[in-house]
């Protein structure tokens, strides 16, 4: 088409140039006859120029044309372009307005934030759970709206990770779950989902198991009473049976005061601030371990700090204890336990090594879940509950601490309970202690 265009505008030219020749041989003044033609041509294209500048410049729909020339075809081009990019600017209209309509249509407040956490939109949900204005709000910094110290705690640590538990301004009944999602060129979404529902859902489970395992526990109590009144030897043809409820019995007690600690450890807020002497709690539990092990394995304990921490003597205890308890558990005889204490300028950690048949990855990032089990027919045979490293994880989280699994197949696993420095305090000196 822009051929065809060129040949109208050529053969125009040499229209103009064949008339100029003409003219110009009839007065017997050719050349200026030629120089008119050509400034002629250059003044009107020209023109031409400076009306499409215009066009350019202006926002004014154009029009289509039926010139031919190539002015004219250029003019029909941008008329064109203008059409197609209207088009693709409705259509991203419509896009923008559709995602704005299911965004506002969501039961999760979304707030959208720029680099310095100015809000840029938000949707219906965000009014209702966060006391949003759309009047006022839009374009003002989230921290000078939402003043609750833990989410302005929580946006100057970087707002990660979630934030749970978090009451809504509009209404303290309603709790909230905060995330910071970021995405591109800085900007970040703030969701806020109300998690009151489940929390209440939650309680209401943590009530059933504490009253289940509360009432559990008395005739539990009678029948390993009784059990442990007969006497084997009066009735040799039941003794079989007798030392398999004995076993069972003393099994199901055992689950049942786990239970308890751990709906305890539940609804338990904070820890005590006492001091945890760490030389009497790494022998009290190298103690232990050697009288399960019974000469069995080689134990080992390493101290490589001498810091105490601050917290709860009782539920450390706890803690430790299950994680040791484990490894003599599941270490085939003759293998090696070590009982590690490390401190340094980051923080503490004790782990508990072992050379028992190690974990398979998969199972690793559930085995603190209850009652979960790698090998069923292993943890019954070892007499486990299922519920010893949810309660390791419960103790470590009322600590702000975390326990990181290390196992790999056929060599052995490292339980390592991961304290911040906030938790450290120096040795007593045996001035302090006299």
């Amino acid at each position: 088409m822009l051929s065809r265009a060129w040949q109208v505008s050529l053969w125009r030219l040499a229209g103009l140039l064949a008339v100029a020749t003409a003219i110009g041989l009839w007065i017997g003044a050719l050349p200026t006859a030629w120089l008119v033609a050509v400034g002629g041509w250059l003044a009107l294209t020209l023109v031409q120029l400076r009306r499409l500048g215009r066009l350019l410049d202006s926002t004014v729909l154009l029009q289509p044309t039926s010139e031919r020339d190539i002015w004219g075809r250029i003019r029909q081009r941008l008329y064109q372009r203008q059409q197609a990019t209207r088009g693709a600017r409705r259509r991203l209209l419509e896009l923008l307005r559709g995602f704005r309509d299911g965004a506002s249509a969501l039961p999760d407040g979304v707030v959208v934030l720029d680099p310095e956490r100015r809000i840029l939109w938000f949707n219906t949900a965000a009014r209702e759970l966060l006391g949003l204005d759309p009047r006022h709000d839009p374009g003002g910094e989230i921290t000078h709206l939402l003043r609750a110290p833990r989410i302005l705690q929580w946006f100057a640590e970087g707002a990660e990770p979630a934030l749970t538990d978090v009451a809504s301004p509009v209404d303290d009944r309603i709790r909230l779950s905060l995330r910071r999602i970021p995405y591109a060129d800085g900007r970040s979404l703030l969701v806020a989902r109300d998690i009151s529902q489940l929390q209440r859902l939650e309680q209401v489970r943590r009530d059933f198991v504490a009253n289940v395992s509360h009432e559990l526990r008395t005739p539990l109590t009678v029948v390993h009473g009784y059990l442990d009144m007969i006497e084997p030897e009066s009735l040799p043809e039941y003794e079989p049976i007798l030392r398999e409820l004995r076993m069972q019995s003393r099994r199901m007690t055992q689950i049942v005061e786990d239970l308890l600690t751990l709906s305890r450890l539940e609804a338990q807020q904070s820890t005590p601030d006492e001091r945890v002497v760490m030389p009497a709690l790494l022998e009290s539990l190298r103690r232990e371990a050697a009288a399960l092990s019974q000469g069995r394995h080689e134990i080992v304990l390493e101290r490589l700090g001498d810091m105490d921490l601050q917290g709860s003597t009782k539920d450390l205890h706890s803690a430790f204890s299950n994680l040791v308890s484990n490894a003599v558990r599941y270490t085939p005889d003759g293998g090696r336990i070590v009982l590690r204490w490390e401190c340094d300028a980051d923080g503490a950690r004790l782990t508990v090594i072992d050379t028992g048949p190690g974990i398979p990855s998969q199972h690793l990032p559930r085995l603190t879940e209850r009652f979960y089990r790698v090998s069923t027919s292993r943890s019954r045979e070892s007499g486990g509950t299922g519920l010893g490293l949810s309660i390791v994880k419960h103790v470590l989280q009322l600590h702000q601490a975390r326990l990181d699994i290390r196992s790999e197949v056929g060599v052995g696993s490292r339980f390592i309970c991961v304290f911040g420095p906030e938790r450290l305090l120096p040795a007593r000196t045996l001035a302090e202690e006299a």
